[in-house]
């Protein structure tokens, strides 16, 4: 970001809860917390986690979703927008909606990236229809500056295994994006977990301890953060270690108070100032692509 220049905005493109800290609900408040203005595109309206019981779930129709996106398309200040954060999309129409948002932004300000979370399952399996999984896949990832799938996420998308850390390395090069950084990869230490981000310059492992019971939403607090601390200009390994200290220290105060939400709003100091040590380790120094 050039010094002076006015800060650069930011669209969030995930699901709506009415109740909760997860998708764009967490995304948002943590990106205006920390001062950004933030563009918000909802891509389904649930009443609250699925995974906190049965609710109906709304996607608006192609037609009214291509309406909203034609609308942005449009926009007098679309170039304000440095960087789009995506998240869980409602339905595979709504992949070809997004990556014609990201090809425009683009256009309109070369300098703006596309992070794209292809939220599609967890160690249970795809939770979404594979057609939309497949849509992420083919339409948005190849347009992706980072990635930042989890585990599972990571196998699907790039067909491979990746059960040890030289393979979740090998996994992440097959990726379109030139960042991948794969959430809840091998750690090294016992009872930890590591965010793996992979880039052109090699590989760098933060780990922290695993807290169990975490609540959902952890995901979209680590792309919203991580895409936040690249456009402030943060290097690769600063920008991973706060975000990933940020997330740890989040999850770990919420469980604390026996919460089955993030707190995101209580405990908001610690998206400015996070506290929580996490120890970085580079992997390789080595060109990822030629």
């Amino acid at each position: 970001m050039t010094p002076g220049a006015p800060r650069p905005e930011i669209l969030v493109v995930n699901s709506q809860v009415v109740r909760g800290a997860v998708g764009g609900r967490v995304a948002v408040f943590a990106l205006e917390r920390l001062g950004f203005k933030v563009w918000f595109l909802p891509t389904v309206l649930l009443p609250w986690h699925p995974g906190q019981g049965r609710g109906a779930r709304h996607v608006a129709s192609d037609e009214t979703f291509a309406a909203l996106v034609e609308d942005l398309l449009g926009a007098d200040t679309l170039a304000n927008i440095g960087a789009v954060v995506s998240g869980y999309l409602g339905a595979p129409s709504q992949a070809h909606g997004l990556a014609r948002l990201v090809d425009k932004i683009k256009q309109v300000n070369p300098d703006a990236f596309y992070l794209c979370d292809p939220v599609c399952g967890d160690h249970n399996g795809l939770y979404l229809p594979e057609e939309t999984a497949t849509a992420i896949r083919d339409d948005l990832l190849p347009r992706a500056d980072v990635a930042t799938p989890n585990l599972f996420e990571l196998k699907w998308m790039s067909g491979l295994a990746a059960d040890t850390e030289q393979a979740a390395i090998a996994a992440a090069r097959s990726l379109a994006p030139r960042r991948v950084l794969v959430t809840s990869a091998p750690a090294l230490r016992r009872n930890a977990v590591s965010n793996l981000l992979v880039t052109a310059k090699g590989a760098i492992a933060a780990e922290h301890g695993i807290v169990p019971d975490a609540p959902n939403g952890t995901g979209d607090l680590m792309s919203a953060l991580f895409a936040a601390h690249l456009l402030d200009g943060l290097d690769d390994e600063t920008a991973l270690k706060r975000a990933a200290g940020t997330t740890f220290e989040m999850v770990a105060r919420s469980v604390r108070q026996g919460a089955r939400d993030l707190l995101i709003a209580s405990e908001q100091a610690s998206l400015v100032g996070p506290m929580a040590m996490v120890s970085c380790r580079r992997i390789l120094d080595l060109p990822i692509r030629a």
